[in-house]
């Protein structure tokens, strides 16, 4: 399975620009994101969420050397969140080392077949969270949390995080 072709809205510092909003807007696709790369990309359905603030995205900043040493290009944080609260988020936890990807609209997470409405806990549509290996472009691997469907009432964290992924990397070798 290909990742789906999007163009991704983010916003990037621009050293050159001085005041209060030093950001500038940047289209990214998804062939500059993973095309040529192996890339580790980790979905979670919000910023500033107990679980993805607490466990999930620190388990990934925490490991990312690791992830370099087996050859990663990138690991990816992606939320169905827009470009200021990711930048906000990726902030107030310390993100140093990974790339924050706000899917805000879902164009990317809706053809993957992960947007969930979560209108029971007062979200709207959100991704179900999940990580992937991703070679070229190509989806090698999956690791998605049970229980997937629209407004189901438990958020698993079983099989998405940073340890599942990295043991399965190793095995590789």
């Amino acid at each position: 399975m290909q990742v789906p072709e999007v163009t991704f809205k983010t916003r990037v510092r621009d050293e050159t620009v001085e005041g209060p909003n030093p950001f500038r807007w940047q289209n990214r696709t998804s062939e500059e994101i993973f095309g040529g790369r192996r890339v580790v990309l980790f979905a979670l359905p919000g910023a500033f969420t107990p679980t993805c603030s607490s466990t999930h995205l620190p388990g990934y900043e925490e490991n990312y050397d690791a992830f370099r040493a087996l050859g990663i290009d990138d690991v990816i944080c992606l939320s169905v969140n827009d470009a200021f609260v990711m930048y906000q988020w990726g902030r107030h936890i310390g993100v140093d080392k990974l790339t924050l990807l706000p899917d805000g609209s879902g164009a990317f997470t809706r053809p993957m077949g992960m947007l969930v409405e979560k209108d029971n806990v007062g979200f709207g549509a959100r991704s179900w969270r999940y990580s992937m290996y991703v070679d070229d472009g190509e989806v090698k691997q999956m690791f998605v949390e049970p229980g997937r469907g629209d407004n189901a009432p438990d958020d698993p964290f079983e099989v998405s995080g940073a340890d599942t992924m990295l043991a399965w990397l190793r095995s590789r070798d």
